[in-house]
Formats: structure tokens, sequence, C-alpha cells
């Protein structure tokens, strides 16, 4: 069986967790006998940390490119050599660094042609995707990484006998910051394109229930496969003498929170609860979340803890491996309700405990890994006495840590979410 994702990417400036579960996708059913995959990226190309792992060096429906067909009229019938130019890899991460590509912002039209498959919207682009997989081993499976780029299915079905599985998660981060009416015209448009889709895929039932009250889709045709991680191995051993520490593991911007863990840090700090605590930041962030970063830094500069702040400039690898390793809990306090929440899996499988407001699928999700406490209502007092009690209990911080480890190993491991990637492809395949 031969599946080809297509994968929307944010071009590697912060840690993006849907890009992080198409690489662990590809990664764990490329182990499958019999099974051969591989990713095409699409907009941005994928960070330096998918390079190895199966990913396509060429970048279809290039995000420069393609914004300037919308919103340039001299460029709506450039020749598709320009494309080529736009496309080069590194403007295109140039343009994720600076933002645009990756917010809603002046992109609502483009957002509803891209889920509209009746448009037949760059038509050109289309062309050369299906002369590109027909000419490279044609797949028996189409894998769309998101209800967003769902106008490929029809596009792609008109012109190639394939199938198409399409997965589920947090669409409505982008869709939720559109203005109406293209907020309300892309789930409608969502809904209508789902009949050229034979599976949906999600990790979690928080996010399904979500999506069927949003499009009217049929429960019947979404599958749930929570999604897996495996513990790297790293050889770093966590320093005894190291001051206590909070660890926040995300984009750095507003809908993930960041400004309310600041406030509950400040609100330690103050009433120096926790003596010597500090805050340590991983994730990264765009052009677009600058200002915002600033001003929460500024904040805790005002209260006399500068020092008491350390921001991790990459977020993979041994540099990931450090920050885990310098943290004694990690938050998320997310606005926007998180449809799974990656990180909670990478902290556990870590040996980090979480602390989570209960909201969205948290809930599920640490009932699963047993490695947090979530907790209600969802605010920054609440956050705080909750970062305290499991930062002034080490027995509790410690089997929640231990709990989190093996509830990632033993229940949501890559090799559970690939025997559930593979049961969905083959149910697709046979048409069940």
């Amino acid at each position: 069986m031969n599946i080809v994702y297509l994968i929307t990417g944010s071009g590697g400036s912060f840690y993006c967790g849907n890009c992080y579960r198409d690489m662990l996708f590809l990664r764990s059913i490329r182990k499958v006998p019999g099974i051969t995959a591989k990713a095409i990226p699409l907009y941005l190309p994928p960070d330096k940390s998918n390079t190895d792992s199966g990913f396509d060096d060429h970048v279809f429906f290039g995000a420069i490119s393609m914004y300037l067909r919308e919103k340039v009229s001299i460029f709506k019938n450039m020749p598709s050599f320009f494309d080529k130019f736009f496309d080069f890899a590194p403007f295109l991460k140039l343009a994720a660094r600076q933002a645009g590509a990756t917010r809603t912002e002046g992109l609502e039209e483009l957002t509803l042609n891209m889920i509209e498959g009746d448009n037949a919207f760059q038509p050109a682009e289309v062309k050369r995707l299906v002369k590109y997989l027909t000419e490279n081993n044609k797949p028996d499976i189409i894998h769309l990484s998101n209800a967003l780029i769902l106008g490929l299915a029809r596009q792609l079905k008109k012109r190639m006998d394939i199938k198409v599985v399409c997965s589920l998660l947090n669409e409505d981060d982008w869709i939720e910051d559109m203005a109406e009416p293209f907020r309300s015209k892309a789930w409608e448009l969502i809904g209508r394109e789902a009949e050229y889709v034979d599976r949906f895929v999600t990790p979690s039932r928080y996010y399904r229930d979500l999506f069927i009250q949003k499009t009217g889709l049929d429960a019947k045709k979404i599958d749930i496969v929570p999604l897996g991680f495996d513990p790297e191995e790293y050889n770093l051993t966590r320093s005894e003498t190291r001051p206590p520490a909070v660890g926040y593991f995300c984009r750095v911007n507003a809908h993930n929170g960041f400004d309310k863990l600041v406030d509950a840090f400040i609100d330690l700090k103050k009433r120096n609860i926790i003596p010597d605590l500090t805050l340590n930041v991983c994730g990264g962030y765009t052009g677009d979340d600058k200002p915002f970063v600033s001003e929460q830094i500024k904040k805790i500069r005002e209260y006399g803890f500068k020092k008491s702040i350390r921001i991790y400039p990459e977020f993979q690898g041994n540099k990931k491996a450090e920050f885990f390793n310098d943290v004694d809990v990690i938050s998320v306090p997310v606005r926007k309700y998180d449809g799974y929440g990656l990180y909670i899996l990478e902290a556990n499988s870590a040996g980090v405990p979480v602390v989570q407001p209960s909201t969205g699928a948290f809930p599920e999700i640490i009932n699963m890994t047993g490695g947090g406490i979530i907790y209600q209502p969802d605010t920054v007092e609440a956050l705080a006495e909750n970062l305290a009690g499991i930062l002034n209990d080490e027995i509790l911080r410690d089997a929640l840590g231990k709990a989190g480890y093996e509830g990632v190993r033993y229940k949501l491991s890559l090799a559970l979410m690939s025997d559930g990637l593979k049961q969905l492809y083959e149910t697709t395949v046979a048409g069940k």
C-alpha cells in the first residue's frame, strides 16, 4: 500500500503541534511492513527536523505565489516559472518567520478557495501535483493534513483513482479567527466537501464531537486514533541543584495563554511561595507574535524578575531535551480549546507532569496519561494555586511524572498509533 501525505507546513519558525503530528504519522507508518509512505509539503517547507523523515523536496501551492495570485492583480496569471522562483525554500521560510502565512487576516478568501473543490482554484498547480503524484509511484491513499485543504479531495479524485483520508484537528483555531460571513461559509463548505473524503481521522472524542457540531458530518465517517509518542533517548542528567522551574512549551502567543502563565508566575514570585522559581520558555514565535512576547517580558522585568526567566531559542532535538531537563512542571493555559495537546505527551514522555485548564481535550488526554492536574475555573488564580501545589509537593510531582511517562509508553505509543492508522487505511482501501 502506498500512501502520500499532503501536509501544510509552518516553515519551522515555531512549535506546531499539527506539523509534528503529521511527522509522527509518517514516521510511524513507514515502519509498518507492506506500507510505503512519503510526505509532500504544501504552502511552506517542513522544519529541519523533518528533512530526513520521508518529506519530499518539492513544495506545492507555495505560500508566497498563492498570496500574490490572490492579492495582487498583476500576478493572477503569472507564468508558472515565477511560482518556482517565489517557492524557493529560503524565501518561504523567511515568509513564515515574518508571519502572514500563519494567521487568518487577509487570507479569508484564499482559505475558502482551498476548502471549496469546484472552483478549480490554481488549476495549473493542481495539474502539476497530479502529474507528480502519477509519475512518482502513484498512491493508493492521499492523506490530507487538515480540512482547510479539503478542496483538493474533489480535484484529485476527478483526475486520479485514489482514496482520500483527511485529518481533523484544530481547524477551528483558524476558522474562528475569520470574520463573518467567511467563518460560517468555511464550516458550510467543509460539510459539503466532506462527501469527497472516504474517511476522516481525529485524535480525540472532544474534537470529533466539535467537528460534527460545526459541520453536520456523519460520526460514522470519523475514526478516532489517539496520537502516539515514544520517549526520545537523551543522555542528560537532571541537576539536583538547579532552581525550581515552571515550563511553557508551545508557540509563544496569546492564543496559547502565555500571558496567563506569566501572570501566574508573577503572582507566585511576589508571594515568594517557591523561592528562586524560574519561568522557562520554549516553542518559538512568528513576527506577528513579537510585540506580544516583548510585552510579557517587559511585564516580568517591571516586577523585578528579569533574571528569573529563561527563553530557549530552539525547540528541537537536544535543545528540547535540555529544556525538559530544566523544568519541574509544564503548563500551556490555552485560550482556544485544544483538540489534543501534543505538548502534554512531549512533557509526560520526559517524565514532566503538566498543569492544564479543564478545557477542550485536556481532561480526556490527561486521564489517559495520568501525568498531570486539570483545574477549574480557568483563571490565573487557579493556575497559580495548582502550580504552587505541585511544586511544593515532591512526592505528588514525582508520582505524576512517573505516571505520565508510563501512560505515554503503554497507552499512547507510536506503535499503537501506527496500528490504528494501518487499520484505518486498510478499511479505506477495502471501501468499508
